[in-house]
């Protein structure tokens, strides 16, 4: 029973130093500049209600604005949320929205309504942490009410 103790405590000591060891590994977080000619505001309509619920329950993973919480400064959850930030931004960045071209933002515009109806979004490992950013029925019609309507405007453009 001894050496059984002896391989569990030296197993906890390696644990403790591999954790260490990982927090030296740290991917870059990155806020890149917003510059508001691009944001999405400056090219669709965004009204007070959807602007809130993009701000509650997607600007952290799909914007320049990501307010970066305390796990994500603690290896190795930082990486799986560095790495949650960065595909998101590559799917969706509103702060670059006007560098869609008019095709791209009709297909952006159409995905957000499609992934929120489904459930995709927000991720299901987002939710828990962040109070509020859970979507509620009304949340979602109001989102694809203004997915549809900001999409008709940019079709009547063309």
């Amino acid at each position: 029973m001894k050496r059984v103790w002896k391989i569990v405590r030296w197993l906890g000591v390696l644990l403790i130093c591999a954790l260490v060891v990982v927090q030296f590994i740290r991917p870059a977080k990155t806020n890149p500049t917003v510059d508001p000619a691009l944001a999405i505001e400056s090219h669709v309509q965004v009204d007070p209600k959807v602007s809130s619920i993009l701000d509650r329950s997607c600007v952290d993973c799909h914007s320049n604005k990501t307010r970066w919480p305390w796990y994500s400064q603690v290896a190795p959850m930082s990486w799986f949320v560095i790495d949650h930030v960065n595909d998101g931004r590559k799917e969706l960045n509103l702060s670059e929205f006007g560098k869609y071209d008019k095709r791209r933002q009709l297909n952006k515009l159409r995905q957000i309504c499609r992934e929120v109806t489904n459930g995709a979004m927000p991720l299901s490992s987002y939710t828990p942490l962040h109070a509020g950013s859970k979507l509620t029925p009304d949340d979602v019609n109001t989102l694809c009410a203004w997915s549809d309507a900001q999409r008709a405007q940019l079709e009547a453009k063309k």
